[in-house]
């Protein structure tokens, strides 16, 4: 589904990427670890279009897909999600959801004035399948809430929330859980499990919270230094010596002796 194949990026002295290569496949929760610094949201910026590699390909269902640009690869159906919510504060919940949905006949101003028929009809349309989106985060509560008030695991339901709403084919998820309690973290993570198994949607996500990667992803690729140290299962993971001495701080050790 997504191939990225000997990217490198520098930032002036400092390379962030050193010839990374990994493949994600179809039907899985993919995992993507490592220390800070190892490079891991940068690859995830230049995945979709925000900055661009110093060399190396990127390809999605296998079109070449380097260097074009972030709304060129949304439109691709690829999306994604940022360690910080970039939601927009002074509209409400419900408006974020409709903002997303694309070709939307009003945003031409000449169609509000020709056709405003369509126009309703569309935006009520639009209106139905972000109620539908906000029953499946459990947010429908707060559909009239100003964004801006939610807390920060509501922010991180509404990001999945609006993904959804680009009917996307494939999610990269930047550090889901960082700052979000246990239940809404649960939910979060049921949600992922469900489009994944039921909707066919492909993650891709980083977090360094080990025990929900270990317990949601497989496979799960561990950077190091900006390239890719290894990939495997779960349990290969545990059991890698480089990876329990790097990242885990033999937090499995105990449990693996």
């Amino acid at each position: 589904m997504l191939s990225v194949q000997d990217l490198v990026k520098n930032f002036g002295g400092l390379r962030a990427i050193d010839h990374c290569t990994f493949d994600v496949q179809r039907g899985t929760i993919t995992g993507l670890i490592g220390p800070n610094g190892a490079g891991k949201t940068t690859l995830f910026n230049i995945i979709t279009g925000f900055i661009s590699p110093d060399a190396g390909r990127v390809r999605f269902k296998g079109d070449d897909i380097t260097n074009l640009p972030a709304h060129r690869i949304f439109d691709k159906k690829l999306c994604r999600t940022f360690q910080i919510p970039r939601e927009h504060p002074s509209m409400t919940v419900i408006e974020n959801l409709m903002l997303v949905a694309s070709e939307q006949s009003g945003e031409r101003i000449w169609n509000a004035w020709l056709r405003p028929g369509h126009v309703r009809r569309q935006e009520d349309e639009t209106r139905k399948r972000a109620i539908e989106v906000l029953d499946f985060i459990e947010l429908d509560h707060l559909r009239d809430e100003y964004a801006g008030k939610l807390s920060g695991g509501q922010k991180k339901l509404l990001e999945l929330g609006r993904t959804l709403m680009a009917e996307p084919e494939m999610v990269l998820l930047d550090e889901p859980g960082a700052g979000v309690n246990r239940t809404l973290m649960k939910r979060l993570v049921g949600n992922i499990e469900y489009l994944c198994r039921e909707r066919g949607i492909i993650f891709l996500l980083i977090e360094h919270d080990m025990d929900l990667v270990m317990r949601l992803c497989d496979p799960v690729i561990v950077m190091s230094e900006g390239r890719k140290l290894m990939q495997g299962t779960p349990d290969e993971v545990r059991s890698d010596k480089r990876v329990l001495d790097a990242y885990l701080g033999g937090q499995y050790a105990a449990a693996e002796g």
